[in-house]
Parts: structure tokens; sequence; C-alpha cells
């Protein structure tokens, strides 16, 4: 109804009143502040010199489904192992130094647990992928398709699938946690703080 991150807080807020603890959210907040994950414009804001405009919607979800995940209301469409689990996290940020697109991550890593966008790939979108155990962060794929910043807008996008930006995976402060593609280094907005 009202789009974006203004309708997962409101989620948030109706299913913490639903389980008696409204005062959950205060101290989730907290935590992402902490962390560096929550400005004055919530999480969308701590993603405004990580990622590309379009491709921040997708990864405010994930943000927000790792706390669903971790109160049990995250059902995920795939759960991986903790040998599966275990194997991804040990690669994963040397897997990602160099470009990959939507089908290398699902070709290497198979279907994600989540994903959050659509199956279009002319659009963006981020691929989650969590264990069973629910205090573990989930690995986040956050994949962009659009144009290059200060280019012209145009439609279709010029790549046929979206382009792996960045992955994130891990409960280090927020902007250590992502390890970027030479593409999301290239493709990042202007920024005054270095590039993890």
């Amino acid at each position: 109804m009202y789009g974006d991150e203004v309708a997962l807080r409101l989620l948030v807020d109706h299913l913490l009143f639903a389980e008696g603890r409204p005062d959950a959210w205060t101290g989730q907040q907290r935590h992402w502040e902490e962390r560096g994950a929550w400005t004055s414009r919530g999480i969308a804001g701590a993603f405004g010199d990580l990622l590309p405009g379009n491709c921040r919607s997708y990864s405010v979800a994930a943000i927000y489904a790792e706390f669903a995940h971790r109160r049990g209301w995250l059902v995920p469409d795939r759960v991986l192992t903790t040998d599966e689990y275990d194997v991804l996290r040990g690669t994963v940020r040397r897997w990602a130094s160099r470009d990959r697109v939507w089908a290398d991550v699902v070709t290497e890593f198979g279907i994600p647990s989540v994903l959050f966008g659509g199956t279009n790939p002319l659009y963006g979108k981020a691929l989650g992928y969590v264990s069973a155990d629910p205090g573990e962060p989930p690995v986040v794929f956050h994949l962009w398709n659009g144009s290059a910043p200060g280019a012209a807008s145009s439609w279709p996008p010029d790549l046929t699938e979206p382009l792996l930006l960045a992955v994130r995976c891990d409960d280090a402060p927020f902007r250590e946690s992502f390890t970027f593609t030479p593409a999301g280094r290239r493709l990042r907005p202007q920024s005054t703080e270095p590039i993890p």
C-alpha cells in the first residue's frame, strides 16, 4: 500500500504487536544503528552511497528479512545445510572478486533461499541464502540492471541479466560486511568513504 521501507516497517510493527513484543523493534533499530545499517532515513539511507538507487529497495527488503529470519517469521524457499552454508561463507568473498551475473550466482550456489524482486532479468534483485540456524547471518547477493550512472536512461537496459555488484555476508559493521565486484566498485555512487 505504501511501498518501499515504509511498508516493511508497518508489517514488522503489526507482527511484533501480534507477538506482544512491540519493544523488540527498538532493540533491533539500535542494533542496526550500532552496525551502521540504520540512518535518519532508515535502512535505505545506509545503502545510499553503496549501491545504485534502482536496486536499493531489494537490498532494504533483505535486511528486514534477516530480522524476520531471526524471529522465525521467514519461510525460505530453500534452507542450506550446515555444510552448504559453511562452503558458501568460506568461498563467497574470493568468488565475488570477479564480475559475475545472476546466472553465475545460481549456477555456483543453487537457487536462493529468498528472492527479493521478481524473476524478470531486466530488473535488479537480491538473492538471500540462509541456514537453518536463525543466528547465522544470511548471505545476500546484490544484483543490478539498468543504465550506468550519468548515462541517459534507456529501456530495455543494456544488460540481458542483472550484474552482481556486491555480496554481504556477516554481522560485522555494515560497510565492512560488503565485498564489491569490480563492476560494483565502478557503479557505486560517489562517496567520501573508502570502499571496503
